[in-house]
């Protein structure tokens, strides 16, 4: 029997104060994305892969991952980079590769009914969230691989196949980690904050909803953290 799908908030459903909020912190990520950017064109990276995945971060991290780039050039400058950080930056590469991917993934789904139904819209879930995680982790998970596999083959000097290999070792875990935290994160606030006080989740079309995604990559971050410092603790991940 087809489940009855649950409604979501469009523009102008929720509090202005909200969408306020919501608008300026994408903006300030937006222009945080920019400065980084306009940075590793004058001054790229060591690791090349590194100049997609900074300005990447800058959209869920905004300042507080501006200051860590920053944070970051200066330690590598001086061949200072300290354990801690290097665990932020390896969890942070990961992190990009699900910014890209849930980008990707939400975007096509609302776009194109078809395919959230095909995930189980109406059938296995009456919320578009559920169906859209699907793909959100399969896109993700492809992009990471990419992420990783250019992070790892150039520092050991692998093949294609070899490369292909450690980067999945080193990032099925991590990536599986953090999605668990953003998953967990995105769930409390729409169904449980967002769906109570306001009637309904927010749509992807809407700043809110893009800014509930940011609150829920920093959850992400949390859960991958720790993952992240066993896998470069046992050699899986590289050091950043």
């Amino acid at each position: 029997m087809p489940l009855d799908i649950a409604p979501e908030s469009s523009v102008g459903d929720l509090p202005v104060w909200f969408t306020v909020l919501a608008s300026a912190s994408l903006a300030v990520a937006a222009v945080c994305a920019v400065v980084v950017t306009v940075e590793v064109v004058r001054r790229p990276a060591r690791m090349a892969v590194m100049n997609v995945v900074w300005p990447v971060t800058m959209l869920f991290g905004g300042p507080i991952w501006l200051r860590l780039f920053h944070r970051h050039r200066r330690a590598q400058a001086e061949d200072a980079v300290s354990w801690r950080m290097s665990v932020a930056v390896g969890a942070s590469h990961c992190g990009a590769g699900c910014a890209l991917g849930d980008l990707i993934a939400e975007f096509a789904i609302a776009a194109i009914p078809a395919l959230a139904a095909a995930l189980g819209l109406g059938t296995l879930f009456s919320h578009r969230m559920f169906a859209a995680w699907i793909l959100d982790y399969v896109v993700a998970y492809a992009i990471g691989i990419v992420f990783q596999y250019f992070a790892i083959a150039p520092m050991r000097g692998l093949s294609v196949r070899q490369g292909l290999w450690a980067a999945v070792k080193a990032d099925t875990l991590s990536i599986t980690a953090w999605q668990v935290g953003m998953y967990g994160t995105m769930a409390v606030l729409q169904l449980l904050v967002i769906t109570p006080l306001w009637g309904a989740p927010a749509s992807v079309f809407t700043p809110e909803f893009w800014f509930v995604m940011q609150l829920a990559m920093l959850g992400g971050f949390a859960t991958a953290y720790p993952m992240n410092a066993w896998l470069i603790r046992k050699g899986v991940k590289e050091r950043m």
